[in-house]
């Protein structure tokens, strides 16, 4: 209840001087979808994982499209990839093709569709793209989580803190974990990056890319006879002999192949500057510190869903 009119007129200024001093997250700028599709690079379903890894780490991208009679049927990504080259894996790599562990499921839209369509359908099903197709299901082009994190540079008042949206449960590891730990939290936590710790700071990052180029096994063949090599990998199983000769991986740590020394954000800062760092420094996730301890990571997945709720 109001004693009078006086506290009334109060109210309803200390109303408006709040709502004023309310900036909105985005401007309201226009953008249409086909401005930010780009061609992706597509490849046939009998591909070999091994030249799709190849192709991959040649263009630094994180996916493929699959392709047959110009119809989107798949997807493969930098974690079917790392999947798939496994040690202990029972078929040899040069014969496992693309279709045997490409993503079939594909989410597709058209490209009268809009740009927060798009950013609530990865969202929704925990995705980094959405393939577009014209009328007749034709592949046109896809949409990364990279081309809505421009698009929310273009959009952003640079007024929201990513203390905000930040992901606070940070899965981490020390530098001494072996690379079959780090693989393991990042499968069984369904998870696209391990921020490596010391002391509860973060020195380094370890992301799925890591694990396709296959640090340590392009060590072993330097050090390895080819002959050895060419018989391990026309193996179609893991024999004790084989096992014996590549102990030496299990020596293999996070330190080895983690990107050390990673960019840093602040609870304070605004998430504008860790779009900018994203976008400049092609990196999907950054560690958050505070008094420089680790208390979060923001993600391209973060910044998409500011995109969908916005």
């Amino acid at each position: 209840m109001y004693d009078n009119l006086s506290d009334i007129h109060i109210e309803n200024i200390q109303s408006y001087t709040m709502a004023k001093r309310k900036t909105k997250i985005l401007q309201d700028i226009p953008i249409e979808l086909k401005s930010i599709i780009k061609t992706p690079i597509s490849i046939t379903p009998n591909t070999s994982i091994l030249d799709a890894r190849d192709i991959l780490l040649r263009h630094r991208i994180g996916r493929l499209v699959i392709e047959f009679g110009k119809k989107p049927v798949g997807i493969i990504t930098e974690k079917d990839i790392a999947r798939s080259v496994s040690l202990f894996s029972k078929k040899p790599l040069g014969k496992i093709l693309v279709r045997e562990i490409m993503s079939k499921d594909l989410i597709t839209v058209t490209i009268d569709s809009s740009i927060k369509n798009c950013a609530k359908l990865m969202k929704e099903h925990g995705i980094s793209s959405v393939v577009i197709v014209n009328s007749r299901g034709k592949l046109v082009g896809v949409v990364t989580k990279t081309d809505l994190v421009g698009t929310f540079l273009v959009q952003s008042t640079a007024s929201l803190e990513i203390s905000k949206v930040m992901t606070k449960k940070v899965i981490t590891t020390s530098p001494e974990d072996s690379i079959f730990e780090v693989e393991s939290l990042l499968f069984n936590n369904d998870i696209r990056r391990v921020i490596v710790t010391k002391n509860k700071s973060p020195v380094g990052i370890i992301t799925y890319r890591d694990f396709i180029p296959a640090k340590p096994f392009e060590v072993q063949k330097g050090l390895s006879d080819p002959s050895e090599i060419i018989e391990m990998s026309q193996t179609s199983q893991i024999n004790e002999l084989n096992v014996n000769r590549l102990s030496y991986l299990l020596t293999f740590t996070a330190n080895d192949i983690m990107t050390k020394n990673p960019f840093v954000v602040y609870p304070d800062d605004v998430v504008y500057t860790a779009a900018i760092l994203m976008i400049r420094h092609d990196i999907s996730g950054i560690p958050v510190i505070k008094n420089k301890k680790l208390v979060g990571i923001i993600t391209k997945s973060d910044i998409v869903n500011v995109l969908a709720e916005t």
